[in-house]
């Protein structure tokens, strides 16, 4: 009975499929009328919410120690038996509820997207969806076993990073080649992790009756207002508008470092973004511990909103963060949602440099949309498209932006500030053309798995593809760490087509920030507006309630890239 569900996270984690089966099949006997379906909807939503929450707080316990095999066979125990069994149940549901003809308020588009889950469903593809999971853990711990050795001590990879954005080119170069020869020495392991990876996701399209995984993923991933031509008409509007203004940017820094060519490690990422500082440059230290990046994390977030920095202050109170770096911890950050007990949690891998402020404030973003879907009632209602997810975070990046100075309680001098943001800015318009390449990529990947299978023409697409949208970095002599680029990319491996959703946001959240520029509060009021609307909406909806336009084209595109640019040039010239 939904009654003996417990409220307390304590409580209902120790839960095993036993315990939760009787409450599924006791709303699969209730009676469903126009008159109980609210409170039988309700008492869903409270189950699907413990169980989503138990499967968030398992990951994120693996996450945080991939080398804790307990944590790692308690996640196993439920992607291979609690999550399949309550999939099922789930589709029972999804099914019934259907088939009643009733018509919530507040669930269309929620019913919209039950109708394709339930059109998805495979019994067969339950132990296979398991079974990708624990592939997916599998990836992460090995490159989260990644680890070299600098200046006589062992450190994971992303722990290079503030090397990678020094100003000593001799030294970037040496970090650089000693994290590709690391990554490299996986490259056997991660072809044929990659393999297995493919021929199930093959598998598991035929199941559900499509010719090839990329229309599954488009139906799985509930892409009602766009096509993958919609996708392809966005890679051609990037080549056109974004690869020329990245050239420039590329051109400019290479004229201040006074180099022939740029290399890889001559950009701070050592892979497709800002170049590093020039010599005589401090990189920019933010920050010298965790806890000074969420005091002045939560200062910003409170001059953006006073309601978003009440949210931030909950999640540290509630120790809701984990942000440092550490051996064994997977790569990356993220934000889950806890979504029984209302509460995201956030995850990142902190060296102390600017990126991880970004970081900070874009995986904010998220959790402000956690805490402003929660009165939502229905957990359906909870599905945001990942399009529109993401303007969360990517807006929230630029809308706190101004509040980097020291001034404003931020991390920076006033000179500081404006070229940390000269840095984002640059990096928005540097990623369009690499999230072009990622998309692209994945595109022929699962319209050609023929040839995708075989390692050896992913290396020859990805160069191809690489240097069609990245032609302003010189990789001669260093063709095996190009060709293997589709390696260290995390979304090929473990969300496939997850990677769009990033181009398109940060189009919409350009967007907000246009105007956030002629009246902050009532932007951030529209804003704010938007992510309280959950998945109540569709994409076109969402985008014009927080003031920007879902678009693909090269003219809105090219908008976007010009205020950016005139921005730029605002702040060089200050």
């Amino acid at each position: 009975m939904i009654a003996d569900l417990p409220e307390s996270a304590d409580v209902f984690m120790e839960w095993s499929w036993s315990e939760l089966e009787p409450v599924y099949a006791d709303l699969h006997t209730r009676d469903l009328t126009a008159d109980t379906v609210q409170s039988w909807l309700l008492d869903w939503s409270r189950l699907s919410r413990v169980v989503s929450e138990i499967g968030a707080r398992l990951y994120v316990a693996l996450t945080r120690d991939t080398t804790d095999q307990a944590a790692e066979q308690r996640y196993f125990t439920f992607v291979e038996v609690i999550q399949p069994a309550a999939a099922a149940a789930e589709q029972t549901l999804k099914e019934r509820l259907l088939a009643s003809g009733l018509q919530p308020a507040g669930l269309e588009v929620g019913l919209r997207n039950l109708r394709a889950e339930a059109a998805l469903f495979r019994q067969e593809n339950l132990p296979l969806l398991a079974e990708e999971n624990k592939l997916v853990a599998q990836h992460d711990k090995l490159i989260g076993a990644q680890t070299v050795t600098w200046e006589g001590v062992e450190i994971a990879l992303p722990q290079l990073r503030p090397v990678l954005a020094g100003p000593d080119r001799a030294q970037r170069e040496r970090a650089w080649t000693l994290m590709h020869q690391r990554q490299l020495a996986s490259r056997d392991q991660l072809n044929a992790l990659w393999q297995e990876m493919l021929a199930l996701r093959g598998r598991i399209a035929a199941n559900a009756g499509y010719d090839n995984y990329r229309d599954y993923v488009w139906q799985a991933s509930q892409r009602f207002d766009y096509t993958p031509d919609d996708c392809l008409q966005f890679h051609q509007a990037i080549e056109q508008v974004a690869v020329p203004a990245a050239t420039r940017v590329y051109e400019r820094h290479r004229q201040r470092l006074g180099l022939e060519t740029l290399r890889p490690w001559d950009l701070s990422d050592g892979w497709f973004g800002r170049p590093a500082a020039p010599v005589g440059t401090a990189v920019l230290r933010p920050f010298q511990e965790t806890g000074e990046l969420t005091t002045k994390s939560g200062a910003i977030l409170w001059r953006v909103d006073p309601q978003l920095g009440e949210y931030f202050e909950t999640m540290v109170a509630e120790h809701l963060l984990d942000l440092d770096n550490r051996t064994g911890k997977a790569p990356g950050g993220y934000c889950s949602y806890f979504a029984a007990t209302r509460r995201p949690f956030i995850f990142m891998n902190s060296v102390g440099v600017h990126d991880d402020v970004q970081t900070m404030l874009h995986e904010a973003g998220h959790a402000f949309h956690s805490f402003e879907i929660a009165p939502l009632p229905y957990y359906q209602q909870g599905n945001v498209p990942t399009e529109f997810s993401e303007v969360a975070s990517m807006a929230m990046e630029l809308l706190a932006a101004p509040y980097l100075p020291a001034s404003a309680g931020g991390f920076y001098s006033e000179t500081d500030a404006a070229r940390a943001r000269v840095d984002h800015l640059e990096s928005m318009l540097l990623f369009w053309p690499f999230m072009a390449v990622v998309d692209a990529f994945q595109h022929w990947v699962y319209s050609h798995p023929a040839e995708a299978v075989l390692p050896e023409r992913c290396d020859t697409q990805w160069q191809a593809t690489w240097r069609r949208f990245m032609p302003a970095i010189d990789w001669s002599g260093r063709d095996d760490e190009l060709v293997t680029g589709w390696q260290r990319k995390l979304h090929i491996f473990q969300a496939p087509f997850y990677y769009v959703e990033y181009g398109l946001a940060a189009l919409g959240a350009t967007q907000v920030w246009r105007n956030a520029l002629s009246d902050q509060a009532q932007s951030v009021a529209r804003y704010r507006q938007a992510l309280a609307l959950g998945g109540t909406e569709r994409l076109p909806r969402l985008y014009a309630t927080a003031g920007a336009t879902f678009a693909f084209d090269a003219e809105t595109l090219g908008q976007a890239v010009t205020l950016i640019e005139a921005t730029i040039a605002e702040h060089d010239s200050a």
